[in-house]
C-alpha cells in the first residue's frame, strides 16, 4: 500500500505515507472448539449442512478479542440468499432462529458432557 501511495503521489508531485494501526487481531479458531461446535451442527442438521469449504476472509471480526482469552470457534448458521449483514439490502431470514437455537442447545449439551 506504501508503494502505490507514494507512486501515485510521486505521479502528481505530492508525496504520501501511509501509517495502519492494527485493531483487531486475527479470528483464529481453536481446533478441539471448533471439532465441538462441527460436531454440534452434525447432530442437529446432518452432516450435509456443513460447509467446510469457506474461503479464508480477511474481515475483522471483535470476536477476536475473546479467541485471545479463551479457545472457541466463530461459525456462520447461514441466512439463506440474502445480501451479507453488513448491507443495506440484507433481509433476516427468521427461519433460521431455530436453527441457531438449536445450535446453541446442542453445543452447549455436548460441552457439559465433555
Amino acid at each position: 500500500m506504501a508503494k502505490t501511495a507514494k507512486g501515485i503521489a510521486e505521479a502528481f508531485g505530492a508525496e504520501a505515507e501511509v501509517r495502519y494501526d492494527r485493531y483487531n487481531p486475527v479470528t483464529f479458531n481453536h481446533s478441539e472448539e471448533t471439532d465441538l461446535a462441527i460436531e454440534a451442527v452434525r447432530t442437529l442438521a446432518g452432516t450435509g449442512s456443513i460447509d467446510d469449504k469457506l474461503k479464508v476472509r480477511m474481515g475483522a471480526e471483535d470476536f477476536a478479542h475473546m479467541l485471545e482469552a479463551r479457545p472457541g470457534a466463530y461459525i456462520f448458521i447461514g441466512n439463506g440468499a440474502s445480501a451479507g449483514v453488513h448491507n443495506p439490502a440484507y433481509d433476516f431470514n427468521d427461519d433460521a432462529i431455530p436453527y441457531g437455537i438449536g445450535y446453541w442447545v446442542t453445543l452447549a449439551e455436548k460441552a457439559l458432557s465433555a
